[in-house]
Order: structure tokens, then C-alpha cells, then sequence
């Protein structure tokens, strides 16, 4: 069923999006998820609803309408229609949002990324690189992650591991995390990490790709300078979180807001939102800019916009609007504020990932 007036303003069922040549193994998780083939094995992730580039640009990254145009694009064009009034009156016409499907088939390198203000200073972006994770699945029992130190780091050991590579050293001052499907993890910015393999996640992130790489030795392309964006090892280090990090504190990274559907503690509220909705029936989600990511379907669901679930379109560039998006695992979806109220019907479990909330004026 499709009665579609405006396009621009409509959800759509996004294709996958996985650049190549990545410099890490990984992929199979997201074919699996996907129901997809796995034919190369340095495509560990997907820029869903991205109109973010990665760090080299030429465009890799984008999230590619069906119309052909670029999301950013589309987003430039009509801004009002996809984020609404609210958040360009806040952050402009930018979604402040990157979210990905990632998975690993070897250790991801240890790395981290930049906050805002040492982006501004040192690598002319104006964001940083916050992100937290939602693990879909993995391969097994001993999934894990690597994150913070469990003792304080010198700046010169720092730079030590670094020009050195001394992996096992910085491995063994970093706290392993046991992952299991279902968990979540806010990483702010700064917090070295690193994900085992046999782990797929959904990543939301602010929209920037800035990483630096503390490891860089045997994963393909890498020099000294690329691995930390060019920065000499002095400099890169100190945008480093060094602190101890207490089993107390990384328990809070791992924690939602106690009402069983909102993921990360409220410090990642000015970065992005996710929550999980699950669907038994039926279920209206408001108007507003969001990524869906579905994760379970017991059956058949939908999702429904406009005239199909009962509501009428919002937005600067909103017409008449009947729509029905058929949704299984794996399925991700973007959908525009334009598009009003949209109801999800079936058996479904969804991810859906929000930027942040503008703030309330004063």
C-alpha cells in the first residue's frame, strides 16, 4: 500500500551502506543480522541514515536515497521537513546524529576519540566523538570489550605505547568488559577502548568519524602520522582520558535509566538517545527525526505513516501521506519528522535512535 504525495518527508527503508576497505576485520555479524551475504571481510560497518562522511571524505559514508540523492542532501534541501522546527532552531540543519551497525571478526585496535574542544583545537571539526553501544549479538560467551585503565597513566608512558607499540603492556592496563546480547555502554569521549571480536552492536556516535589510534602495528594502512590524524604523539596523547577508571564507575556507563527501555545514563542525553520499543499489537511512536533499527520479528510487522496509521503529516513540506513499510530483523529505517506520528504494528523489537533533545528555552 503506498499513496505517496511528498517523498522527502516520508519514511524509507534504508539499503545497506557499508564502505570498503576499512582497516579492520568484520562484517559477518551485520550479514547475519541482515540476512545478507558476507563476501568481504573488511566491511565491519554500516553508516545507517549517515550524512556523515568518514575522516578521508570523498563522500564515503553517506546514506544514499532511493531518489538518488545524498541523505545530507535531502536534509540541506529541507531541513525543516526531516528534523523540525525545534531542532533546526537548535543545532541548524545538521541531525547530530551518525548511527551504525558495527561487528567485529578480530579485536578492534585499541583506540579513542576526541572530545569537541580538542577537535576544535587541534583538527578543525567542531564535534567530538561520544558514542555508546546497544549489543545485538555475538559469537559466543566470552565477548567483551576494553575500556579506560584500571591505573593511572603518565602522559610519557602514553607516548611510550604508542611509539613503541607496546600492546601488550597497554592491553594489560585496560579493563576487559564482559558483553552479552542486550547490554549497553556509554564511551564519552577520551575513554581508550577497543571491542573483541564475534561482537555486533548499534553504535550511536555524535557526527564526526575522529579516532586515534593508541594501536595501529598489523592492521593494513597505517603510519604513525594517519594513526593519529596527522598529530604529533605529544599532542595526540593529551587528548587522552589517563585516569583510573573504578569498577564503580564503568558499572554507571553500563546502565540505562531503570525503566527497561531507555539505554545510557542520562550523561548521553546531550549527545543522542536510544530506547527500545517493543511491539505486541501495536505501537505510536511521535513525529521527530529517528533511525529504526529492528532487532526481533516473531512474524510479520509494519511500520505505518500518514493516512495508513491514523495521523497526518507534519512539517514545512508536508502533504498528504499514506505509507506501509514492511519490517523484519535487520530491517533499518529512517524517518523524518515530516512524517508525523508513525505507528509500528506486529511482533517487533526496535531500536529507536533520536539525536539530542533540543533545549527548552528559558
Amino acid at each position: 500500500m503506498s499513496d505517496i504525495r511528498n517523498e522527502g518527508v516520508a519514511p524509507v527503508i534504508l539499503a545497506p551502506n557499508q564502505p570498503l576497505n576499512r582497516p579492520y576485520r568484520g562484517g559477518s555479524g551485520i550479514a547475519r543480522f541482515r540476512g545478507t551475504a558476507h563476501t568481504d571481510p573488511y566491511t565491519p560497518e554500516d553508516f545507517v541514515g549517515s550524512s556523515t562522511e568518514v575522516f578521508s571524505g570523498h563522500g564515503v559514508g553517506l546514506t544514499v536515497l532511493p531518489d538518488g540523492r545524498s541523505l545530507r542532501d535531502a536534509i540541506e534541501a529541507d531541513p525543516l521537513g526531516y528534523l523540525g522546527p525545534h531542532h533546526v532552531q537548535a543545532f541548524g540543519a545538521d541531525p547530530m546524529l551518525l548511527v551504525k551497525l558495527l561487528s567485529t571478526d578480530e579485536r578492534l585496535f585499541v583506540h579513542y576519540h576526541p572530545d569537541a574542544a580538542f577537535a576544535s583545537a587541534h583538527l578543525g571539526r567542531t564535534v567530538g566523538k561520544t558514542e555508546a553501544w546497544v549489543v545485538i549479538d555475538t559469537d559466543g560467551p566470552d565477548a567483551y570489550a576494553l575500556l579506560g585503565f584500571n591505573r593511572p597513566i603518565s602522559s610519557v608512558e602514553a607516548e611510550h605505547w604508542v611509539t613503541e607499540q607496546d600492546v601488550p603492556d597497554m592491553v594489560g592496563a585496560m579493563n576487559p568488559v564482559a558483553l552479552a546480547t542486550g547490554d549497553t555502554l556509554f564511551v564519552p569521549a577520551g575513554v581508550a577502548h577497543g571491542i573483541g571480536p564475534g561482537v555486533t552492536l548499534v553504535e550511536l556516535q555524535e557526527p564526526t568519524d575522529l579516532s586515534i589510534l593508541l594501536e595501529y602495528q598489523g592492521f593494513p594502512g597505517f603510519t604513525l602520522s594517519s594513526a593519529l590524524l596527522g598529530l604529533d604523539v605529544r599532542t595526540a596523547v593529551t587528548g587522552l582520558d589517563r585516569s583510573l577508571w573504578l569498577p564503580e564507575q564503568l558499572a554507571v556507563l553500563g546502565e540505562g535509566r531503570g525503566d527497561g527501555a531507555t539505554h545510557f545514563p542520562p550523561a548521553a542525553d546531550r549527545f543522542f538517545r536510544a530506547r527500545s520499543v517493543h511491539v505486541e499489537g501495536a505501537a505510536t511512536l511521535a513525529a521527530g527525526f529517528a533511525i529504526l533499527v529492528v532487532v526481533v520479528v516473531a512474524g510479520e510487522g509494519s511500520l505505518q505513516a500518514g493516512a495508513a496509521a491514523g495521523a497526518a503529516s507534519i512539517g514545512a513540506s508536508a502533504a498528504p501521506l499514506s505509507l506501509s513499510l514492511r519490517l523484519g530483523r535487520g530491517t533499518t529505517v529512517l524517518v523524518p519528522f515530516g512524517a508525523g506520528e508513525v505507528t509500528l504494528q506486529g511482533s517487533l523489537d526496535v531500536i529507536v535512535c533520536s539525536p539530542p533533545a533540543p533545549p527548552r528555552a528559558t
